[in-house]
């Protein structure tokens, strides 16, 4: 598929140009304020070239049928082939200002984020999110809590070696938690393939520029990612990003792709690093785990029919939460409101986990359905002929399952113990070759 002929925006224009006000109100309730003004002037902009071109296509045609007639009745047809020889290189400036209009009206829409669904509570930010339901009852500690940098310092988590090689928000670990961390990565793995139907997958973790946009981090959100150049700093070729979560990968696999009805729901996963710079987070959840630069995630994509993927939203956010329930972790399964869904997602289901040392619970899986956004900006299809003829746009949707460094974070601070010790849940103990408590 070649990117720059293929019109990447996320919302479609046909609903833009027949429903504007109800885009912008729908819009205005996740706090975006859609550019009416200039999209008006861009529409405008398209439909009078738009109307210059078909009147000279249309011109010449007449002239065509002139000079034929000129010609066949022996009269002189100079004139009418002086005044058609004008026309090739006028239709070419049109041409030209027309691709400049939908370059610019396309790269206006790549920034507009996704409608949200009718069943996404209405609210100005996360304060205004809806819980959904509780599972687990936290812990009663009968001595005093330590947070997971506490209690994992001296079992091998290790933040000061990471700031003396790469800076903060990174982790080395050692030895037994090291490993835990391995297991956590393996038993989700082994989880959403054996039980939950998934394929596992492994991916790049540097991708283009055109594959970000594919799933929206572009151009929106560059300056939440690490970029890398081939060559170095200071070399001259395609810009590279290392990706920020396996959805990218993921979903872009099958960009440009036609699909089969048959293959829906098709469920992927991958266990991968993921890379964010977090150039919106200063001063939050600076210590310990939560909030890194470089963290592992095993990530859930679905790729859906339309009339089934709330559905399959229910049971992806299912397959996140059979992970904690196995682990033994409590959790609370919120609902996102309008001003706080992410910039793809039509829905989101945020799964919150307890950590004792906040005395509160902290997100360790987001599950979303992009609808067809993503799907349209990459190009994604399916065809169905027994009920309905040409293709459809798949609907894509992607949730965490878990985020690894989140959740050794929860279970370090849940399953500690009075003498320092970390009791290993016991799903995990057979990732751990038989270990039951880390010391």
């Amino acid at each position: 598929m070649n990117v720059k002929n293929v019109a990447k925006t996320m919302l479609a224009l046909t609903m833009l140009r027949k429903q504007l006000p109800e885009v912008v109100a729908r819009l205005a309730t996740r706090n975006f304020v859609f550019p009416e003004k200039e999209f008006n002037e861009l529409e405008a902009a398209r439909k009078t070239v738009q109307t210059k071109t078909e009147d000279l296509q249309q011109k010449r045609n007449v002239l065509s049928r002139q000079i034929g007639m000129a010609k066949k009745n022996g009269e002189d047809a100079s004139a009418l082939m002086a005044e058609a020889a004008q026309i090739p290189e006028e239709l070419t400036k049109l041409e030209a200002e027309l691709d400049d209009i939908r370059t610019r009206l396309n790269d206006m829409l790549l920034r507009i984020p996704n409608l949200p669904h009718e069943s996404v509570p209405v609210g100005k930010d996360e304060s205004e999110n809806v819980e959904v339901r509780r599972w687990g009852t936290p812990r009663e500690f009968d001595f005093e809590v330590k947070d997971h940098v506490d209690v994992g310092a001296p079992l091998g988590l290790d933040f000061d070696t990471a700031a003396k090689e790469s800076g903060a928000r990174f982790a080395f670990m050692r030895g037994q938690i090291a490993r835990l961390h391995r297991a956590l990565a393996q038993f989700m793995l082994d989880t959403h393939t054996r039980e939950n139907g998934y394929v596992e997958c492994y991916t790049p973790y540097i991708v283009t520029a055109s594959t970000m946009q594919g799933t929206g981090q572009l151009p929106k959100f560059e300056e939440d990612l690490f970029a890398a150049k081939k060559g170095g700093a200071f070399g001259e070729q395609e810009q590279m990003y290392l990706v920020p979560t396996a959805e990218v990968t993921l979903t872009n696999q099958v960009a440009g792709m036609m699909l089969s009805y048959k293959d829906l729901p098709l469920k992927v996963t991958a266990h991968t690093p993921c890379f964010r710079s977090e150039a919106g987070a200063y001063g939050r959840d600076t210590r310990g785990m939560i909030r890194q630069h470089q963290f592992d995630k095993v990530e859930m994509v679905k790729y859906a029919k339309p009339e089934e993927s709330y559905d399959d939203l229910e049971s992806m956010v299912a397959d996140a939460e059979n992970i904690l329930q196995l682990l033994g972790l409590p959790y609370r399964v919120i609902s996102l409101c309008t001003g706080d869904i992410g910039f793809s997602a039509a829905k989101t289901y945020d799964l919150e986990v307890w950590l004792p040392s906040y005395n509160a619970y902290k997100e360790i899986s987001s599950c979303s359905n992009c609808e067809d956004f993503q799907a349209r900006r990459a190009n994604i299809k399916y065809r169905d002929p027994e009920n309905f003829k040409g293709s459809r746009l798949v609907h894509t949707l992607n949730g965490s399952g878990l985020a690894v460094g989140r959740t050794m974070a929860a279970v370090i601070e849940n399953y500690q113990q009075a003498d320092g010790s970390i009791k290993v849940p016991d799903v995990l103990v057979p990732y751990m070759g038989g270990i039951e408590v880390i010391r």
